[in-house]
Parts: structure tokens; C-alpha cells; sequence
């Protein structure tokens, strides 16, 4: 006999690369948030928020002979058959902003902006679709020591964080400098895919070995899984130089400052030359402020994913390492980066504007300060929890709690249908530091009870006895209702900083 055809709803599910975040990550985050917004205030940034939708065209993405945009943003069409789409950064709405206000901009403009960014990209573990930055820019100067302060700014960005110096590194190159040994070897920078497959290339020195890099530039890899990636195609003397050029450690100019370097054989170019004399600025700059070489250090690998910096690039990096669940050593390596891009708000003016920027992932720096166990994951409690003896008489629990609330201290009313026993479960599970108790008796003497939840479960630990542990009543305590706002403080500052709620 077969089953009665049952009407079902959608089912429950999430879409692929994406997720639910609960309260304790969401409370992180907002602390990380609030630390990063204090250092770009201390630099002079304004906020500025820009919405998650924008024109297609506005993003830099086209539809030359596509139906739909190129892939890397989710795009849908309004209903006029324009194509919109959600930000993949928070740069380009920053760049449209600008063309849009610039006559009524202070110059240089400068902004933070912080909130969710969308990435139409193959998802995998750790890599979201959806994720959170927290950028800085400076628009409408062309001033080296811009470049310079971003380097700065993240480290210092960092190291308020709780990241100690030694375990990270703020990485810096340029642009100029990359497309100027790409010219050098003799690459043409017109054919955009041997120029792109040669930087690509270049951005995995952190990841590969130098064998693997210099099939990439070449002929192509097979990786372990059998999969192959086509190479740039470059010869083996162009290949020599690249990589030595990549692995270049100092850079260094002779008296007069005239770049005189040779890479692999090959004469460099006035591009190349323009780009290290910026990188010796930003150099001598970072170093008179007294950012060692161990907080921001030149280094020719860094290449930056995005094709529209035109200069500096930096790459905030992690250096420490830790172990995962399974005993595996990781390394976070970036958490943020960015560079100069003189030519993005100039799409929109036709003008050039000078601009430069730095952006923090968020979600994955969070990820990175959990495993350091410096993101006060445990600090956040719940609410104290008021106990409901006697629903007939729910608005004295209802006084109780508002007395709570007008004294600074979070605190909620249970407000579900069972007894005592569940209702200390709920507590359990709202992680509430205490409770609130008050029967029958205790009301007509004007007192509560108070049990302390966190020295409770010590208590009951550490005693084996049940007899025992009725007779000493751990935590647990009772007061005048006049005295019930003192002495949850007292318990909650017993607690700190594990158990935080309360303002002074």
C-alpha cells in the first residue's frame, strides 16, 4: 500500500556558499569591528556606506556578447532590463562615489567603510560566497607617503588586534615594478592573458614550489589530483629571470639613486625603475616612522589578485602557525591587502584620480585570532535570566527584570510555559552568568534568591555527594529585592572577565 502524497514546503536549506552566523561569532566580529573602526578614526578616516547593489557597469563588469555578466558577481536584471549587481568589494561603489560627489569632496577624501561583500566563486572550506571587510581609502592624491601610511595603518590595524609583532608582516611591492620585469623578459603587457597567467603565477610563490612556479610559467602544471593549469608559456631564460626577480629579498639603490639593477640578464625598463624608486619612498618612509623591517618589508612576490592597481600593493600576512583539530600545522597567510588604483574613479570622469587602499577580510583574520584564542570568545555571557515561580503573578517578574535593565545589567524574563527544572536548563543554555528566583515566601519578605550559575557548576564538579551538595547550597544566595541589583554586579565582576554586562 503506498504512502499518502503529503503537501511539503520548501525544504530548509542553505544556498551553496553560504551560511548562518550565531550570536557568540556575531559578537566577535562586532568587537573586532569596533577595534579596527578606533585605529582608521585615529588616521583621520571618515565613514562612508555604500549599498550592496549597484549598476553592472558601475562594478567594472560588462556584457559584451554574454546573457548574463562575467562570472565572479551575482547579477540579476530590474524591471527595465538593467543589469544590477551585489558588491564584490567595497573599492568600486567607493570610486562611483566619488565620481559621483567629487566636486563637493574634501581632497584628499578619505573614508572607511565596512559590511558584507558577494563573490559569485566555487566555494570551499573556509571560502564563503558572502564575508565581511573593513576598508580604508585615500582619493585624489597622487603622494607617495599615502601609499605608505596604509602599510602603517594595517599594521598597526593588526597588532590592536592582539596579532604580536613577529607573527605577522606587512608585505609591499608595485605594480610598476611587476609589469616592468614583465617588459624586461620581453613580455607584451597589450596581450592581457600571457600578462595575467605570468602574475598568477607570481601570487603562488607563497604556496608552490619554485619547480612548480616555473612550470606555471611555462608549458603548464598537472596538480595532485590530475588536474591541468596552462602555463604563460615563457622560455626557459625568461623563467630564470621572473623567478629571480620573485625571490629578490632587498632592494637597494646605489649613491645618486639610479636603479642600475639587471634581472636574469635582461635590462630593466623606465617602469621598473619608476616602481622600485616609489618602493625606497615608501621604504624610507614607514622606517623614519619606526616600522621595521620585521612589521613592513619589501617583497617582489606580492602581486594582488585584482587587475586595477596601478602601483604600490601591499599584503598584510600572517606568519604564525598553528595546529587544527586533527593535529595539522596551518598558516592563515593574508588577511588583508590592497594598493594604489589611479585609474578607477576615471571610468566614471574620464579624469584621473589618484587613489590608494587597504582592506581587511574580516572573517578570516577572525578565524586566524580564534586560533591565537585572542578573539574573547569566552567573554560573552548571556542575559541573567528571572525566573518565572508563579504565572499568575508575571508582572512582579517583569518589575524585577526592568530594574535589572534600567541598571545597565542585560537581563530577560522567561517567557516559555515550564516549570523551574527547564527553566534552569534554559538558562543553561543562554549561558546566563545567574538567576533570578523568587516564590511565594520570598515575595511577602520583599526578598530573591540569586544563584550564581558559573560558580555553581564548579561547585557541583568538584562535589560528588548530592547530599553534600544540597547541604551547602553552592552559589547560591539570598537578598532584600532593595540589595538584588548590587549583588548581580557582585557576581558578575566575581566573574570578569569572563562574564561581562554591566556598566558602571
Amino acid at each position: 500500500m503506498s504512502k499518502p502524497n503529503k503537501t511539503t514546503g520548501p525544504e530548509a536549506r542553505l544556498p551553496k556558499g553560504f551560511r548562518d552566523i550565531g550570536a557568540s561569532e556575531i559578537r566577535v566580529t562586532q568587537a573586532m569591528i569596533e577595534k579596527i573602526r578606533a585605529v582608521y578614526e585615529r588616521y583621520g578616516f571618515e565613514p562612508l556606506e555604500t549599498p550592496a547593489i549597484e549598476f553592472t557597469d558601475a562594478l567594472g563588469k560588462f556584457l559584451p556578447d554574454q546573457d548574463r555578466p562575467n562570472a565572479g558577481v551575482f547579477s540579476f536584471q530590474d524591471e527595465d532590463e538593467t543589469w544590477m549587481s551585489l558588491r564584490y568589494d567595497l573599492t568600486a561603489p567607493l570610486a562611483r562615489h566619488v565620481a559621483e560627489n567629487y566636486a563637493t569632496l574634501p581632497k584628499p577624501f578619505r573614508r572607511y567603510a565596512t559590511g558584507s561583500v558577494f563573490r559569485n566563486e566555487k566555494p570551499g572550506p573556509g571560502r564563503f560566497r558572502q564575508f565581511t571587510q573593513f576598508d580604508a581609502d585615500t582619493v585624489g592624491t597622487d603622494n607617495i607617503a599615502a601609499d605608505a601610511e596604509m602599510c602603517m595603518l594595517a599594521a598597526d590595524t593588526l597588532e590592536a588586534l592582539g596579532i604580536a609583532r613577529g607573527d605577522y608582516v606587512v608585505k609591499v611591492n608595485s605594480r610598476k615594478v611587476l609589469d616592468g620585469i614583465l617588459e624586461s623578459v620581453g613580455i607584451d603587457l597589450a596581450d592581457a592573458h600571457k600578462r595575467l597567467a605570468v602574475l598568477r603565477s607570481l601570487d603562488k610563490m607563497d604556496k608552490f614550489k619554485k619547480q612548480d612556479i616555473a612550470l606555471l610559467l611555462g608549458t603548464g602544471r598537472k596538480d595532485e589530483s590530475g588536474d591541468f593549469t596552462k602555463g604563460a608559456g615563457l622560455d626557459s631564460k625568461q623563467i630564470d629571470a621572473v623567478i629571480a626577480f620573485a625571490t629578490q629579498t632587498e632592494i637597494e639603490t646605489p649613491e645618486g639613486g639610479v636603479v642600475t639593477t639587471r634581472v636574469g640578464g635582461f635590462e630593466i625598463t623606465e617602469r621598473y625603475r619608476e616602481g622600485i624608486f616609489d618602493l625606497v619612498k615608501i621604504q624610507n618612509l614607514v622606517r623614519a616612522a619606526g616600522y621595521g623591517k620585521d612589521r613592513i618589508r619589501l617583497d617582489m612576490s606580492v602581486v594582488r589578485g585584482l587587475e586595477y592597481y596601478t602601483g604600490p600593493v601591499f599584503e598584510a600576512e600572517l606568519t604564525f602557525q598553528v595546529n587544527d583539530d586533527d593535529g595539522n600545522p596551518v598558516r592563515f597567510g593574508s588577511v588583508g591587502g590592497g594598493g594604489r588604483y589611479d585609474d578607477l574613479v576615471s571610468r566614471f570622469t574620464g579624469e584621473k584620480v589618484p587613489a590608494t587602499g587597504f582592506s581587511i577580510g574580516v572573517s578570516r583574520l577572525q578565524a586566524a585570532l580564534t586560533a591565537l584564542g585572542k578573539t574573547g570568545a569566552d567573554a560573552a555571557t548571556g542575559p541573567v535570566v528571572v525566573l518565572v515561580m508563579d504565572k499568575a503573578d508575571i508582572g512582579t517578574y517583569q518589575r524585577l527584570t526592568q530594574t535589572l535593565r534600567q541598571a545597565g545589567i542585560r537581563a530577560e524574563m522567561y517567557l516559555g510555559s515550564s516549570g523551574m527544572k527547564a527553566q534552569m536548563k534554559y538558562a543553561d543554555k543562554r549561558n546566563s552568568p545567574c538567576v533570578v528566583i523568587q516564590g511565594g515566601d520570598e515575595r511577602a519578605d520583599g526578598k530573591v534568591t540569586l544563584k550564581d550559575l558559573i560558580e555553581g557548576a564548579k561547585a557541583a564538579a568538584a562535589i560528588k555527594d548530592n547530599k553534600e551538595w544540597k547541604a551547602a547550597r553552592p552559589a547560591q544566595i539570598t537578598v532584600a529585592e532593595a540589595e538584588m541589583v548590587a549583588r548581580v554586579r557582585e557576581i558578575l565582576a566575581r566573574h570578569a572577565p569572563a562574564a561581562t554586562g554591566t556598566e558602571s
